[in-house]
C-alpha cells in the first residue's frame, strides 16, 4: 500500500500530540496516511505495553489512518545506527510516502531528538540504490526518498517553519490524544498510578494553549507547527491563508 503521508513517532502518542490534526485534515481530503511507532513505550511510568497497544489502536481509528505499525525498537536505548536505519528504511520503502512527518530534532526527552535524527537519516539513505533492503517476501525493495521530511513540535518550543490550520478538526484531534487514558488526565480515574509530567490536567491544557497560540500566528483558531528540512514552495498565492483584518 502506497501512502501519501507517513507519520513516525518514537513513542505511541507522539504522533497524536504532534501532528494528528494535520493527519485528520489530509485524510478528510482523501489522502492515505499511516503511523509507525518506533518503540512500544515500555519505559513509560504509567500503563504497560498491552495498554499502549490498545490505546494506539483506538487512536488510530479516531484519526482514520490506513495502517499503524510498531517497530519494537528498545525504548530509551535505540540508536541512530545502521541496524535501526535499515529497519526504518524497509518501512519507508514499503509504503513509499510522499511526505514523512517525524519527531523533532532536539527536545526535553532525549528519545525525541534521537528519533528525529534517525528518521531524517533513514529518509535520505532510503533514496540510495546501493543501500539494499528486502521486503517481507525476501524481494529486493526499490529505493524511495520522500519529497519532504517535516518535524512536529514537542515539549520544547521551536519557531515553526510551517503552520497548518487544524481548527475544523481540533476536537477530533483531542479525542485521539485522550485515547491514551493511562498517560493523560482524561477523567478522575486518570489519577490512578504515579503522577507524571504528562498526566496532570495542566499538561493537556498546555497542548490546547499551544495549538491556540500557533493558530493566532496565522489568524485561525488552532494550528500545528512543523520544522522543515528544506524550503517549501507554493504554486500560486491562492494557497496562502488570508488572515482576518
Amino acid at each position: 500500500m502506497k501512502l501519501d503521508i507517513l507519520a513516525i513517532g518514537v513513542h505511541p502518542d507522539d504522533v497524536e500530540l504532534g501532528c494528528s490534526g494535520t493527519l485528520i485534515n489530509e485524510i478528510k481530503r482523501g489522502k492515505k496516511a499511516g503511523i509507525v511507532d518506533l518503540t512500544q513505550g515500555e519505559l513509560g511510568t504509567r500503563g504497560n505495553i498491552e495498554t499502549r497497544y490498545q490505546e494506539a489502536a483506538r487512536s488510530a481509528m479516531i484519526i482514520g489512518v490506513s495502517i499503524r505499525e510498531n517497530l519494537k525498537m528498545r525504548d530509551g536505548f535505540f540508536c541512530n545506527d545502521e541496524e535501526h536505519q535499515l529497519k526504518l528504511i524497509r518501512v519507508i520503502r514499503k509504503y513509499q510516502p510522499d511526505i514523512v512527518i517525524g519527531n523533532i530534532l532536539h527536545d526535553r526527552h532525549p528519545d525525541h531528538g534521537r528519533a528525529g535524527h534517525l528518521i531524517s537519516t533513514s529518509c535520505f539513505l532510503s533514496g540510495l540504490s546501493k543501500v539494499e533492503t528486502l521486503d517481507e517476501a525476501g524481494k529486493l525493495q526499490q529505493r524511495w526518498r520522500p519529497a519532504y521530511v517535516l518535524h512536529y513540535l514537542q515539549d520544547w518550543y521551536h519557531e515553526p517553519d510551517l503552520l497548518i490550520d487544524i481548527s475544523d478538526v481540533f476536537e477530533q484531534r483531542m479525542e485521539s490524544i485522550k485515547a491514551y487514558s493511562t498517560q493523560f488526565h482524561v477523567s478522575s480515574s486518570s489519577d490512578e498510578g504515579p503522577q507524571t509530567y504528562i498526566s496532570t490536567p495542566d499538561f493537556l491544557e498546555s497542548v490546547i494553549s499551544r495549538a491556540r497560540m500557533l493558530g493566532k500566528k496565522i489568524g485561525v483558531k488552532f494550528a500545528e507547527g512543523f520544522i522543515t528540512e528544506k524550503k517549501i514552495g507554493i504554486r500560486n498565492l491562492d494557497a496562502l491563508i488570508q488572515n482576518e483584518t
